[in-house]
């Protein structure tokens, strides 16, 4: 059989094909860097399914599971796309999680203390994207639907993935968006954008956020902006006991997806079997 070469040209070429099927921005800059990485580590060395196999013995080393996995299936999806599916290896297989680690969940309390530092640091755009991914659940992809008409309306048409819902915003964050707003003289269109104009993007986000962990006293471990995310998930199940509507408002498509940000960290877990009574 001939030998098969990762090419800059293939990787070009698919790039285009992600885009053609309406794979957002940041999926595609994700499988892309997955594909980069593997070909880096071929180095100069034919594609083969021994390879992909010794390479996804080394992701082991530093990579846990559930990312190892997603590396494999943008490499598997780029070798299918191009019929080289005698090349693709199976994923690693997952027990599903009954609980997560306490030290990567993001409590309650410690988000308020994350938008108190933000305010105090007079942080203010930061402080008020926080509020929105907390309260509402979006993406931090997704802020950049949140436009000055938006705020007004209170609610925002979110389009991700060619898919379209609707997401309502708390009367209370209404008006700290509108305060915003109104100090930034922001007239129309995102809320959320640079001093150049340009929309804020993820890795800005992260950026003043990790800043904020020494003066709000958070393990920069627990502060991301999907963490955020899985916070408004955890509370609004809490409350409403209601997964489909969660998946729903969550804009996920399976709702075992859904459950992945729902699960309750090891502390909890425990209160719950010792709330049992079974020990006599």
């Amino acid at each position: 059989m001939e030998n098969r070469y990762i090419t800059e040209t293939m990787q070009r070429d698919y790039r285009d094909y992600l885009e053609e099927e309406e794979k957002s921005r940041n999926t595609i800059e994700k499988y892309m860097r997955d594909i980069r990485a593997f070909r880096v580590w071929l180095s100069d060395r034919p594609l083969s399914r021994q390879e992909l196999l010794a390479y996804k013995e080394t992701l082991k080393k530093d990579y846990a599971v559930r990312s190892i996995n997603s590396m494999l299936s943008s490499i598997n999806s780029f070798l299918r796309h191009y019929g080289w599916t005698d090349c693709c290896v199976r994923q690693m297989r997952v027990q599903n999680q009954v609980f997560c680690a306490q030290e990567k969940e993001l409590s309650k309390e410690e988000y308020r203390r994350l938008v108190a530092a933000a305010r105090r640091k007079k942080k203010y755009r930061l402080e008020a994207a926080l509020q929105t991914v907390c309260a509402t659940g979006i993406r931090i992809s997704e802020l950049s639907f949140i436009t000055v008409e938006a705020v007004f309306r209170g609610s925002v048409e979110v389009s991700c993935k060619g898919k379209y819902r609707q997401v309502f915003l708390p009367h209370k964050l209404q008006l700290i968006l509108r305060r915003y707003i109104r100090e930034r003289k922001i007239r129309r269109g995102p809320v959320f954008v640079t001093e150049s104009g340009k929309v804020w993007d993820r890795s800005n986000i992260w950026r003043e956020m990790k800043a904020l962990c020494q003066e709000a006293r958070v393990n920069p471990e627990k502060v991301f902006p999907h963490n955020l995310r899985h916070l408004f998930a955890r509370t609004y199940y809490s409350m409403k006991k209601d997964i489909a509507k969660l998946a729903d408002i969550l804009g996920h498509s399976s709702i075992n997806t859904t459950r992945i940000y729902i699960i309750s960290s090891g502390r909890e877990h425990q209160r719950q079997i010792s709330r049992l009574g079974l020990v006599i």
